[in-house]
Order: C-alpha cells, then sequence, then structure tokens
C-alpha cells in the first residue's frame, strides 16, 4: 500500500519536471543585404527614421560590435548557416557554390522538431538543404516581377520584391507550417543591395530632402597604404549608369514601367541635359544624392516591411513564444570616403547590425558592447532551441549575452578575412580586431595599417610602423599569429585564386 501511494506522487512529480522543461522558442530570421548600420536609426542615422527595426531595439537588445568575417555576400551568408570560417566552409568568395552536403544549423534544429523555412534572397548557387520549405530568388534577384525557386520548381511573382518576399513569409508563417512545431523562418531580402530600384509607392519621397554629405566624401586616402586608393568604388567614377538609375534593371510590367519611367525619364533628361557642363565636385555631389536617397528608399521598404511581420505576430499571438532576429550581410559604404559596396575591414563595411528581440529574457532597450560576430550566429540558434553544435562550428553562442549575463571571459578580439581580391579593386587582405586597435595584413602587396580606433575612429591615417605604437604593433601581430591557428587557416588560402 505505501508503494501504491508513492507511484502517484512520483508520477506527478515527473509530470511537473516535464511540465517545468523549457518551451523552444519559434526563432524569426530577417536577414537583408548591404545594409549599413548607419542607415537605421536605431544605430543614430541621421540618414533615415526605421521606425520598426527600433522597435526591435526598443523591445530588445541593440549590439553595437557585432563584426562580419569577410565582408561579402555568399561568404558571410555561408558563414551563418554553417558557424565556420569560409575557408572551411567552402565558400570563400561569391563566385563558389555552397556545399549543401555540410552540416548546417537548420539540419541540427530539425533534429530537436523544428520547422525550417527559407524566403527571398539566398545567393549560394546551389539549392538549399535542411529547410522543409524554400522559395529563394535567383542569383542577386531583381527589385521587380522576381523569378524564384519554390522547393526545386521555378514560379514568377508580378510586383515590389520586399513586399514579395515578407508575404511568402507571412503565408507561410499564417497556413503553410505546422502549428504544433517550433519554427525557424529566415526571411531574407534583397534589399537594399544593388542597383537600387525603390518601389512604386515611395518615388519622390525624398525629392525635398538634402540628404547629409559624409564628411569623408572627397577622401583621398592618403593616410593608408596604396590598397586603399587602387579601389573601383568611387561615388563620381565607378556608380555608372545602371546604379544611377539613368538605366533600369528590372523587367517592368506595362502599368509598372510607367509609373517608374514617367518619375524618372525627365529628371534624367534634365541632369543628361547639363552633365557634361559640371565639374567633379559637382557630380560627386548629384552622384550621391540620386544615389543615397535610391538605396534609403529601398531601406525605407524594409522597414515596412519588418513592420508587417512583427505586427502578425502580435495579432497571432506569437510574439510573446518568438526571438526576432534583424541583421544584415555586412556593412556598407554611404558615399564615405567617396566609396559605395564593401569588402574592406575598415569599420563601415566590417561592421554589421544585430537587433535581437527575446520576450521575457532580454532586458528592452539593452545594449551589448562584446566583439560579436556571424560566426556566433549557428550556434546561438542552436543554443536558444536546446540543439547541441556540430563539434566543427567556430564560434560562440550569444544567449548568456542576450540574457545579460557578465561574460568575464568573452573574446577580446576577432579574425578577418577577404578572399575574393579584384572586385571593386579590393585586395585580399586578413586581419585581428580588439575593442581599440585593429591590423590589417594586404598580403599579396605586403602592406600594413594599424589602426587605434579611440584617437581615429574614422581611420583616416594607419600608425604601422610609428615607434610610438611599437608595443601594440608587436601585440597585434602575435595576436593574429594566435587567431590564425586558433581557426586553423590554411596556408593555401595566401595563394591568388583563380
Amino acid at each position: 500500500m505505501k508503494m501504491a501511494r508513492t507511484l502517484p506522487c512520483l508520477l506527478l512529480l515527473v509530470s511537473g519536471f516535464a511540465q517545468a522543461a523549457p518551451k523552444q522558442p519559434n526563432i524569426l530570421f530577417i536577414f537583408t543585404d548591404d545594409h549599413a548600420p548607419h542607415a537605421i536609426s536605431a544605430y543614430g542615422s541621421e540618414l533615415i527614421q526605421t521606425p520598426n527595426l527600433d522597435r526591435i531595439a526598443k523591445e530588445g537588445m541593440t549590439f553595437e560590435r557585432c563584426y562580419v568575417t569577410n565582408s561579402i555576400c555568399a561568404p558571410s551568408r555561408a558563414v551563418i548557416l554553417s558557424g565556420r570560417h569560409s575557408f572551411h566552409n567552402g565558400q570563400m568568395t561569391n563566385g563558389d557554390v555552397f556545399d549543401g552536403s555540410q552540416v548546417t544549423f537548420p539540419k541540427l534544429l530539425r533534429k530537436v522538431g523544428y520547422e525550417t523555412a527559407l524566403i527571398g534572397k539566398w545567393h549560394l548557387k546551389s539549392d538549399p538543404t535542411g529547410f522543409d520549405r524554400y522559395e529563394v530568388l535567383y542569383g542577386q534577384g531583381s527589385y521587380y516581377n522576381p523569378r524564384m525557386k519554390r522547393d526545386g520548381k521555378e514560379v514568377k511573382h508580378v510586383g515590389y520584391t520586399t513586399d514579395i518576399i515578407t508575404d511568402l513569409s507571412l503565408q507561410w508563417l499564417k497556413e503553410e507550417r505546422d502549428p504544433d512545431k517550433p519554427f525557424m523562418l529566415m526571411s531574407q531580402h534583397k534589399a537594399p543591395h544593388g542597383r537600387w530600384e525603390p518601389a512604386l509607392r515611395h518615388l519622390g519621397a525624398l525629392d525635398e530632402v538634402e540628404i547629409p554629405e559624409p564628411e569623408t566624401l572627397f577622401h583621398d586616402h592618403s593616410g593608408k597604404t596604396s590598397s586603399a586608393s587602387q579601389h573601383k568604388m568611387g561615388i563620381l567614377e565607378h556608380l555608372g549608369d545602371k546604379r544611377l538609375m539613368l538605366q533600369y534593371s528590372s523587367q517592368f510590367t506595362p502599368e509598372q514601367f510607367k509609373v517608374f519611367d514617367g518619375y524618372f525619364r525627365p529628371r534624367n533628361e534634365a541632369f543628361l541635359a547639363k552633365r557634361d557642363s559640371m565639374s567633379k565636385e559637382e557630380l560627386t555631389r548629384w552622384h550621391y544624392q540620386r544615389w543615397i536617397r535610391n538605396y534609403l528608399l529601398c531601406a525605407k521598404a524594409v522597414d515596412e516591411n519588418v513592420g508587417r511581420i512583427l505586427e502578425y505576430l502580435d495579432e497571432s499571438g506569437l510574439a510573446e513564444d518568438t526571438v526576432v532576429i534583424y541583421s544584415s550581410d555586412q556593412g556598407f559604404y554611404l558615399g564615405d570616403y567617396g566609396w559605395f559596396d564593401k569588402r574592406w575591414m575598415y569599420e563601415l563595411s566590417y561592421r554589421m547590425p544585430l537587433l535581437v528581440r527575446w520576450p521575457g529574457q532580454i532586458e528592452p532597450k539593452s545594449k551589448n558592447r562584446d566583439l560579436t560576430s556571424n560566426l556566433d550566429f549557428a550556434q546561438t540558434f542552436l543554443d536558444l532551441a536546446g540543439a547541441q553544435p556540430d563539434p566543427k562550428m567556430q564560434g560562440v553562442s550569444l544567449v548568456p549575452l542576450l540574457k545579460g549575463r557578465d561574460q568575464k571571459n568573452w573574446r577580446q578580439s576577432l579574425y578577418y578575412h577577404y578572399h575574393e581580391g579584384g572586385g571593386h579593386g579590393v585586395a585580399r587582405h586578413e586581419g585581428v580586431k580588439t575593442a581599440r586597435h585593429k591590423l590589417i595584413r594586404f598580403y599579396e602587396k605586403d602592406e600594413w595599417e594599424l589602426y587605434d580606433l579611440k584617437e581615429d575612429p574614422k581611420e583616416l591615417k594607419s600608425v604601422y610602423d610609428q615607434p610610438e605604437y611599437a608595443k601594440i604593433q608587436g601585440r597585434m601581430r602575435r595576436e593574429l599569429d594566435r587567431l590564425r591557428k586558433e581557426y586553423e587557416v590554411p596556408t593555401s588560402v595566401y595563394q591568388a585564386l583563380k
């Protein structure tokens, strides 16, 4: 009789433990292409207001020191999927084809009960693996009427791509997923990647606004090595007619073309009539204003669509159980140093946005200044789900930081390696960053740069080989060597890639 009374108590105790087990949260990863932190008002932008992205920051955490391992589109995406540096996951350049047979975090999430979906930009050439459902753009995709591949079959859409990706994401959330499973949705936008074609509803929205010029718009790169001066990403010299919307890239419907061309054609004709008589300074300023307005309007459409998804989470009751993460594949130059594009280890292309909302776990309006990386994303997603990372993954889970725990032994440096070379004139380089200093090695030229980010936050003048920085320089070179060994950087990556 004693055992008969004990057994129900034990069952109740076990049942109580089961009920107390932590619930696996849903994970919504909203990802964009080339969205610089200084084009997000949560990061203090003076160029644009992004109220919906700001909402994630206000209700969650803003990471102020999140950096990319390789500042270019496809490699960044591969690092996020694999949790490994480019030289280990095989996607060192945009030209490589991602090996979908390798271990990725979506595959591991499925093993612990998650339903996974990828909607939008993929840009890795092979077909996605590890997803229960995918619908992705072909290549870079277009801003209007995109061709997409849905679970291996081509489908065509009519409309503005940023809106369409959100429509498809919401459709999956509302109608297609299994409501009894936790989900991981990667909703990934083309915007604000070039070539920048705003939504019809936004045409002319910034015509009366003079966008502030960056202080370094006419910078001559005299404080750097020869590598910077050999760029091919100048606002004046290299934007070209298609990036300036003097020519269009999308295939429009007749109705769309009438509106789009009706806006741009008269303005283009007015500019072309006077272009030959304009000075280089006047041309630079015109190029900047035309281009930055289009870039910002593409970002505006992203922000609006983030708002649509946040609103649905609220209305559906999913918000409390969903971790919302916003990021972009790297930073981007917005006329800074006279440039557009990315690739460099300099701060504005190296730093990426990371905003995270996790109700009940993250203190609202919190900010984190630890050195974090896209290398950490895979292990973070797995930690959120209670899944074990693959032993080959090289990042660190950000979950303790999200919960506000003081991490005394957190990393003090980051390793960077840009492999592609040649694109926009950017030479291959590697480097190491600490909270205050940055060492860059352009190894094919044997050129070095060292920056003191406290004294020179805009990285205008390298202090490499200056006597007063000799000790710091030596320490940074030793740290670079240490990180090469830690991440097992193969010597073959220093050879010229064909």
